[in-house]
């Protein structure tokens, strides 16, 4: 439900997405990399309480310390390289955007105010699931990403607002760089082994979820016209793909803590007792997806837009979108994380982000899709 509050500031904030030419763009791939590094984050500690070396602590070289340091690492460097993809690719295709530091420093102060509270939530999750035996593999990542889908977007547009605002955009884009690259030298060479191979791992598969994250905000970016015309369309949108990338990162999750446990075979197919997973996130995502559509027309209203095009089409829309897009989700979330753990790469940091990634463009190049094939404008 709390995804639909994304939506209406999508809605919302249309105004200024085109007097900021770019912050659409940017916001896409900024929403997916906070998930990702935030349920990583949390699948990496799940793993550690499964086998017993979880502890409580903010240490450099304990569990939790080192894996805080390493995803607020992964924060500030992406989210440079957020900046400098999505600069690229709108040039590539055409899209306007403001200049590269601008956008560098949207991208890196935005996720960090954003980063803040996401990591305290995936924390106070982890201590819970250590004291009282919660399972943070179903937990993480349906929280995570939902919560980052809301936090997000308001701390890129205050950020953008306020830079602009003030034009000094261009002085704090060097000055984050700067800094981007001393904490990345720093987290590699002296923070300890676990986080510069947390770090040195998933930076490469990051920068792919990166890529398709940015892929999925020129698509919105490029139908803007046509989802602003259709309100209710434009509310689902993530509310939609946060659903389908949690239902597949609880798959990941479980996957990844059953291959670290030695209760599951790195199979090409699911096994049995993966085959139970499947099926349940299938018979769950029906009832998810419909409300999925139900609640875009009835939160519509907060943006000050009409409910077009009504609830029976949006629903509609919903439900046969989330049709196509959980196939993905059930193969993407197998095969990325049995592939990691086959290249000898640790399954938590590698199959959420792959997975949810080519689930953002899949999920909204699918919406936009079924919106022609139905014909709506």
């Amino acid at each position: 439900m709390t995804s639909f509050v994304a939506g209406v500031m999508l809605v919302a904030l249309v105004p200024t997405f085109r007097r900021i030419p770019g912050l659409l763009v940017l916001t896409t791939p900024a929403i997916g990399l906070s998930g990702n590094v935030f349920t990583t984050l949390g699948n990496r500690l799940s793993t550690s309480i499964h086998l017993g070396t979880f502890r409580p602590g903010l240490r450099v070289h304990g569990v939790m310390g080192g894996n805080l340091l390493a995803s607020s690492t992964l924060i500030v460097t992406m989210s440079i390289l957020l900046a400098v993809g999505a600069r690229l690719l709108a040039a590539v295709t055409n899209v306007e955007t403001i200049a590269l530091p601008r956008l560098i420093a949207i991208a890196v102060v935005g996720g960090l105010i954003g980063a803040v509270p996401n990591a305290l939530l995936t924390l106070v999750m982890a201590l819970g699931a250590a004291r009282w035996g919660w399972d943070l593999d179903s937990l993480v990542a349906p929280v995570v990403s939902t919560f980052c889908d809301v936090l997000t977007i308001p701390a890129l547009w205050i950020t953008a607002v306020v830079l602009e605002g003030l034009g000094i955009g261009d002085v704090v884009g060097i000055v984050v760089v700067a800094a981007g690259v001393v904490l990345l030298v720093a987290s590699l060479r002296r923070a300890g082994p676990d986080v510069g191979r947390i770090v040195s791992e998933s930076v490469p598969i990051l920068l792919v979820a990166l890529l398709l994250d940015t892929l999925g905000g020129l698509v919105l970016q490029g139908r803007l016209n046509a989802l602003a015309a259709l309100p209710a369309v434009f509310v689902l949108v993530p509310a939609f793909v946060s659903s389908a990338g949690a239902l597949g990162g609880i798959l990941c999750g479980r996957t990844a803590s059953a291959l670290h446990l030695g209760n599951l075979e790195p199979s090409a197919w699911p096994s049995r007792g993966a085959r139970d997973d499947v099926r349940f996130l299938v018979l769950l995502a029906a009832p998810v997806f419909l409300v999925n559509g139900l609640g875009a027309v009835a939160f519509t209203p907060l943006s000050g837009s009409s409910t077009d095009p009504g609830w029976m089409w949006t629903v509609a829309v919903s439900l046969l979108a989330g049709a196509v897009t959980m196939v993905a989700v059930v193969a993407l979330s197998w095969w990325s994380t049995i592939g990691a753990w086959r290249i000898d790469v640790d399954p938590d940091s590698a199959g959420v982000p792959i997975m949810s990634a080519a689930i953002d463009v899949i999920g909204a190049a699918t919406i936009v899709t079924v919106t022609a094939a139905l014909n709506l404008h």
